[in-house]
């Protein structure tokens, strides 16, 4: 006869590609029920849009299936009840994610990189806003070539956002006009709180929100005031562009919203008659973002007349599609998965780190402080290092040490050095270098750097 157990175990089978673990494992598997040869359950998964749902339904069905004594098999797709649902405010109060697509620099192409976010969810049937929350500079009215329309309310005073096929959208253009935005102090405040909690939204499954370059007080106003499900942050190669990465990092750190990843819009374009991708700020072999700042690169979006057109005719994108589906998978991981840091202590001459899966690693203070990879230490453009390990102070160390969400770590040096973060991953990596044949000396250590890089 079959059992829990036994279907238990049969599901472990199932692997899920982002945890590298079983369903099982992992919790997702709930409500079994056996009647008769009728066998039903439930796999929970961590986000709605996660867009293996459809094969994991089908391989657990053919699993069951083939168990003895099984005749009939209901599998039912159901994911967890996020806790963003805490945003009770007036117009909030039925939206289950609320995600910001943030870039702390002007320029980068954040607004589009939102809209096609948004677009891509409601082309996947679910439902969908889109705020562009910048109060002196709105795109979404040019970017849907929506001008002017006329927008009512409910009979609670609420705004009616405005229908733009499946999508609903609001922006401080449609209530302003084409004419400049002349405002200050509570005036900005006044209007961040009506355009957030003075729209009626109805039941979403995701708002999109398309913050303001830069990481200000509107920002943190945003931030501060709703519940986020997590953040984006879009940039570009650029030098200037990548400086200000931090900053922004820093910023959600601050106000304790989950990092979603980075889109890189921007990236390469590929010519015509070679088809080979031309990396305008930086060549392939540059240190990529991920390893920079320990956040995951969501995408590398070319530079494509699809991205520079209105989008009141959207047609789907191989690069939107990849972008999407990998903003979903990172919203999973990041509900249940357990962060890679490690434990951190240090005596006069290194610091250790205790990982989570049992490995042991140290460093030296001299070599971690000569491995920084900042923009005071690390040329943006070439890679080359500014740092001049000559002139470090022998006996420099780390004052204090402080994480940066659950990738990264961030140091006050004894030599007045604080702008580096140093990701989990890069630690790791360079903690284990040393390890295996690297000494604790500076030359070795700023030769292995350069190596790493």
């Amino acid at each position: 006869m079959t059992s829990k157990e036994t279907i238990l175990d049969a599901l472990k089978a199932i692997i899920d590609p982002d945890f590298k673990k079983d369903i099982v494992s992992l919790g997702f598997v709930k409500n079994i029920q056996i009647d008769s040869g009728s066998v039903s359950l439930d796999i929970e998964l961590t986000t709605h849009a996660c867009p293996l749902k459809a094969e994991f339904k089908k391989t657990a069905e053919k699993i069951l299936s083939g168990l003895q004594g099984v005749n009939r098999v209901t599998v039912n797709m159901t994911s967890r009840k996020n806790s963003v649902q805490q945003n009770q405010q007036r117009g909030l109060s039925g939206v289950k994610n609320i995600i910001a697509v943030a870039s702390c620099k002007g320029g980068v192409g954040k607004s589009t990189v939102a809209a096609n976010i948004a677009l891509e969810l409601a082309g996947r049937g679910f439902n969908i806003g889109l705020l562009d929350a910048d109060l002196f500079g709105p795109s979404v009215p040019t970017l849907f070539n929506i001008h002017h329309p006329k927008i009512t309310q409910d009979a609670e005073g609420l705004l009616n956002p405005v229908q733009f096929e499946s999508l609903k959208l609001m922006s401080f253009g449609f209530l302003m006009g084409e004419g400049p935005a002349i405002m200050r102090g509570p005036m900005v405040s006044n209007y961040i709180q009506q355009i957030l909690f003075g729209v009626n939204w109805g039941e979403l499954d995701y708002l999109v929100l398309d913050l303001p370059p830069g990481t200000g007080d509107v920002q943190l106003t945003i931030t501060q005031t709703v519940k986020l499900t997590g953040a984006i942050i879009v940039t570009t190669r650029q030098s200037l562009s990548l400086v200000d990465v931090e900053k922004g990092i820093e910023m959600f750190e601050a106000v304790k919203v989950p990092m979603l990843g980075i889109v890189e819009n921007m990236s390469y374009f590929i010519c015509d008659n070679c088809d080979k991708k031309h990396f305008i700020f930086g060549n392939e072999g540059k240190t990529s973002l991920e390893e920079r700042y320990g956040l995951e690169t969501l995408a590398e979006l070319p530079v494509h007349k699809v991205f520079s057109e209105t989008l009141n005719r959207y047609v789907q994108n191989a690069d939107v599609t990849g972008m999407v589906d990998k903003i979903i998978m990172s919203l999973g991981k990041k509900s249940v998965q357990q962060n890679d840091s490690a434990k951190i202590s240090q005596d006069d001459q290194f610091i250790y780190f205790d990982w989570q899966d049992g490995t042991k690693t140290k460093i030296s203070h001299f070599d971690l402080r000569s491995g920084c990879r900042c923009a005071d230490c690390v040329d943006e453009y070439t890679g080359e290092k500014i740092l001049d390990k000559d002139k470090l102070d022998p006996q420099v160390h780390a004052l204090e040490i402080y994480p940066v969400g659950q990738y990264a770590i961030a140091v006050n040096w004894s030599d007045g050095h604080n702008s580096g973060i140093y990701s989990y991953q890069y630690l790791r990596k360079i903690s284990l270098s040393h390890a295996s044949g690297a000494t604790s000396t500076a030359a070795p250590c700023c030769q292995s750097s350069s190596t790493d890089r």
